[in-house]
């Protein structure tokens, strides 16, 4: 398989407490990787070390073969290959649905106009929100924003898109309707890296788990393996925990 991101001995440290330590782990070309664990063990800086919001303390990241890490890479021409999908949507609110989908294709991409509403349009309707082009942000639903927030990034046309608990913010009926799309866009052979609490999609839709506690990547397998056959002891507590609240 062609491998698009390859990660060794990965640590981020903010002052003395170190949140991420020796972590390897790599994505694959067209695989849904969910990366799973309680709060606090690093999910979320990882991802953000990944696409360089945060700058790692040390190891490093392979991109097509290469270290971006090292001095010589441009890492903005790196970060436009990673769409990122937050927590809080991240749209701009004084600008409406089309508006939010357009700007960074013509900022960081330097398409046309023309192009950028054309791409645009193709994203919002393959996330069901093409008859809200020109709403703006406040007249939507926080499942309608997510919905939104996932054209924006897929309007970038990256080579991996990252969700970091895409949900997470969304009234528990809002979950489903940006799930569902997601379960869409894994189904098309996108690749995709998601931190997620939600074990029924991780364990649906993704090609691997891997699962985090305090800062190390402590167990990953297939969803069955980690599911139904964890080999750790912390990795079967942590599921015992959260599948009961379910």
């Amino acid at each position: 398989m062609e491998r698009v991101i390859e990660i060794q001995h990965l640590r981020k440290s903010f002052g003395s407490n170190e949140i991420l330590k020796d972590i390897d782990f790599s994505v694959n070309k067209g695989e849904v990787v969910c990366i799973i664990g309680a709060s606090g063990s690093g999910k979320s800086t990882l991802l953000r070390c990944i696409n360089l919001l945060e700058k790692p303390s040390g190891g490093e990241i392979i991109y097509n073969g290469e270290n971006i890490l090292d001095d010589k890479h441009d890492i903005y021409a790196y970060r436009t290959k990673l769409g990122m999908v937050f927590q809080q949507f991240n749209l701009f609110n004084n600008h409406n649905v089309l508006s939010n989908c357009m700007i960074g294709q013509i900022k960081v991409l330097k398409r046309s106009k023309e192009e950028a509403e054309e791409v645009a349009m193709k994203y919002l309707k393959v996330v069901g929100m093409d008859q809200y082009i020109n709403a703006k942000p406040k007249q939507l639903s926080g499942g309608q924003k997510q919905r939104v927030a996932i054209a924006r990034a897929l309007s970038m046309e990256p080579d991996v898109l990252l969700f970091d608990e895409p949900t997470s913010a969304l009234d528990p009926e809002m979950v489903g309707e940006v799930l569902n799309v997601m379960k869409d866009l894994a189904k098309s052979g996108l690749t995709m890296l998601v931190v997620t609490h939600e074990m029924g999609f991780a364990k649906e839709v993704s090609n691997r788990v891997v699962f985090m506690d305090k800062g190390v990547i402590a167990e990953e397998g297939t969803p069955e393996q980690i599911f139904n056959n964890p080999v750790q002891e912390r990795t079967r507590e942590f599921l015992k925990r959260v599948l009961n609240q379910e």
